[in-house]
């Protein structure tokens, strides 16, 4: 699995290299822009929600005989309803999405400092990280929260771009890694 990686990376890598600068340029707009980010986030969401809500039902009513009917049936109209709404009222949607990330935020902040506690004899190197990981959560939650509700108005955008930015740069720093083995490989085919 690791050569095919790596033979798909040297074959492709101005393409990988693309896409990191791409979605670099798209996260630097969406931090000097977040509220227009964070309403591009919230319709982004609603299509998601939509579309796999309708998928849902169709595939529903196709198969018939589909266990746990009823339950299957409430969460394809709850997705086919979450995603109308947060189309039809995208400002709305952002406050109810930053809600559901501040509390998302908190939840795994806590879950993280407990879990890191639970298993420091089992991973001695790294529990300190996930503590930090976790405090890191908790804070980014109180910001969200101190701020509220001037940050429903921009922190989807800022954080989707914070993310477009960070995944952008790993792959662009991939692809020239690659680039720099396949440069090897094209000088010493051996």
């Amino acid at each position: 699995m690791q050569e095919t990686l790596k033979e798909s990376l040297k074959t492709h890598w101005k393409l990988f290299l693309f896409q990191g600068v791409v979605m670099v340029i798209l996260g630097i707009l969406a931090v000097a822009w977040p509220v227009v980010a964070t309403v591009a986030v919230d319709i982004y969401v609603g299509w998601l929600f939509l579309i796999s809500g309708i998928i849902s039902l169709v595939a529903m009513f196709s198969a018939r005989d589909i266990p746990a009917f009823l339950w299957t049936l409430l969460t394809a109209a709850l997705a086919t309803a979450a995603g109308v709404l947060l189309l039809w009222k995208p400002v709305e949607g952002a406050v109810s999405l930053t809600i559901v990330l501040t509390a998302f935020f908190i939840a795994e902040g806590i879950f993280q400092i407990a879990g890191a506690f639970a298993y420091r004899d089992a991973i001695p190197g790294s529990w300190a990280w996930m503590v930090v990981s976790g405090i890191c959560d908790l804070i980014l939650a109180a910001v969200l929260v101190m701020s509220w509700p001037l940050s429903a108005a921009w922190a989807l955008g800022l954080l989707a771009g914070i993310n477009l930015i960070t995944s952008g740069a790993a792959i662009v720093v991939t692809a020239m890694e690659a680039r720099g083995i396949a440069e090897k490989f094209v000088r010493s085919p051996a």
